[in-house]
């Protein structure tokens, strides 16, 4: 078969197909990725990661995130896991800087299957989120459902996350995609449904920019401990549990936020150049 070789991945359950890109170059349109994640006819994936030379000299590793849909992400936290984790591999080394979208990103190995990645500093501003007009990200006038007064914050990509009593007993499938496209976010944004299980315990869901319901979102978990210690709810680490499992979340006293959890490899094989291109 000539076709290219990927790497299926996964953090706790939110799955990736990696191609590296560094030696024959690969551009996929909005097309090549929709075929190439779609579950039935495709290989099957939350985003499709493509693995780049960096410019920085420094880094280890670029890479770029496709979601399902075809549009490109600028963040995802357990995709720069796993990348972190095979740049590591090839080094041989216990540490790497990841070059994104969203700014570099150094990452330490956690143990023989787990990672830690520095995620950067929060954002708040309306304009960072961001917003289509100046609002209270501490308090959204966003409302649905069940669903209202979601605190924004950006990890490098919009997030709303909304405080709940109880997590599962939100239609998130059903009401993600309009939250999503609301006309507050001009990018579109992370639809996060937190409930408190203590000042260090949260369970989270997460409807994905681009992608839907997934498994696990790492952004997605750090904007989550980040809004519930903005609101008086969470100190400044917390056990964040997701459908796939759980991630360790901490915002330190240097205004970073690093979130450790697992790596996984699910297969390897060669996409099919009617997929690929």
């Amino acid at each position: 078969m000539d076709g290219r070789e990927f790497i299926k991945m996964h953090g706790l359950g939110n799955d990736f197909v990696i191609v590296d890109a560094r030696r024959r170059g690969f551009a996929p349109d909005a097309g090549q990725v929709r075929a190439i994640a779609d579950r039935r006819t495709g290989i099957g994936c939350d985003q499709l990661i493509v693995l780049r030379l960096p410019a920085d000299a420094g880094a280890d590793a670029a890479f770029t995130i496709h979601n399902a849909d075809g549009g490109e992400a600028e963040a995802c936290g357990n995709a720069a896991r796993c990348v972190a984790w095979m740049a590591m591999a090839e080094t041989g080394r216990d540490s790497a800087r990841l070059e994104t979208a969203a700014g570099p990103l150094d990452a330490r190995r956690a143990g023989p299957r787990a990672v830690t990645v520095d995620m950067g500093e929060p954002r708040f501003g309306w304009r960072d989120i961001p917003l289509a007009a100046d609002r209270d990200t501490l308090h959204l006038p966003l409302a649905r459902g069940p669903l209202a007064d979601p605190v924004a914050v950006s990890m490098g990509n919009p997030h709303a996350v909304f405080f709940v009593d109880d997590a599962e007993a939100v239609d998130l499938a059903a009401l993600g995609l309009a939250l999503e496209h609301d006309a507050l976010f001009p990018e579109r944004a992370n639809i996060g449904v937190a409930e408190m299980q203590g000042a260090d315990r949260m369970r989270l869901r997460v409807w994905e920019r681009g992608a839907g319901l997934t498994m696990a979102c790492g952004t997605g978990a750090c904007a989550a401990l980040v809004a519930a210690h903005r609101r008086g709810q969470a100190g400044r680490r917390a056990t964040v549990e997701l459908d796939g499992g759980t991630l360790e979340i901490a915002w330190g006293a240097d205004n970073r936020v690093s979130m450790t959890g697992p790596v996984a490899v699910s297969f390897r094989g060669a996409i099919d150049g009617a997929l690929a291109g």
